[in-house]
């Protein structure tokens, strides 16, 4: 708590237990911005108890249909202290953290931004490993739709897009090394959704290639 609040911490630079001679540094953490985030995985259900509890009850309560249940985020723009603390977090911590925000959920379209945009992008990286065989992989914006819409189904959010990909690649990047003349390999739609293999394209043999010539 103290670290928060601000203090004079003494800080082991390499580690207290394998250097236990060593001297510590003093880490002053009143000009520390702390900022903790999580997943809070079933806070929205405390916070929806709260909000249907408070709604009334009698003649004046405010009936509300099945239909106009809040969603999960709708729910958690609505947190207060008190249901973190209800949650499990103790009063003493969440009352040195004066403000509470929450992230909406990633959209479709910004999972596919995930999947291929940054400069380290998951579709690259599969894409790099396919290079050092020398083989083209290709993901068709179809492909990168139907990832998106199994991680929002899942609900795993940018955590899951990883386990897609590799479950639709695995079989292919096990196998590719021991392949000859394979040039691209081609994911759709149908790959992702387990309906086929990806796409193999050939190129001719170097042999091929020279007697044509």
């Amino acid at each position: 708590m103290k670290l928060i609040e601000g203090t004079v911490a003494a800080v082991p630079p390499q580690g207290g237990r394998k250097h236990p001679q060593q001297e510590f540094l003093q880490v002053d953490t009143s000009k520390i911005l702390f900022i903790c985030g999580g997943a809070f995985a079933g806070l929205d259900k405390v916070i929806s108890h709260r909000v249907e509890t408070g709604s009334g009850i009698g003649f004046g309560a405010t009936v509300k249909a099945k239909s106009d249940k809040a969603s999960e985020g709708e729910l958690l723009a609505q947190v207060e202290p008190e249901d973190l603390i209800k949650f499990g977090l103790i009063p003493e911590f969440i009352g040195r953290l004066p403000v509470v925000a929450t992230l909406n959920e990633l959209s479709e379209e910004a999972l596919i931004q995930i999947l291929k945009e940054p400069k380290n992008a998951l579709t690259k990286q599969y894409q790099a490993l396919f290079n050092l065989e020398g083989v083209d992989l290709e993901f068709r914006d179809e492909a990168l739709d139907a990832i998106a819409k199994k991680a929002m189904a899942r609900k795993t959010g940018a955590r899951g897009l990883r386990s897609i990909v590799e479950a639709a690649l695995l079989d292919t990047m096990y196998d590719l090394p021991s392949m000859e003349d394979v040039e691209k390999v081609v994911i759709d739609e149908s790959v992702i959704d387990g309906q086929s293999k990806p796409l193999l394209i050939y190129g001719k043999p170097e042999a091929q290639q020279a007697s044509g010539e």
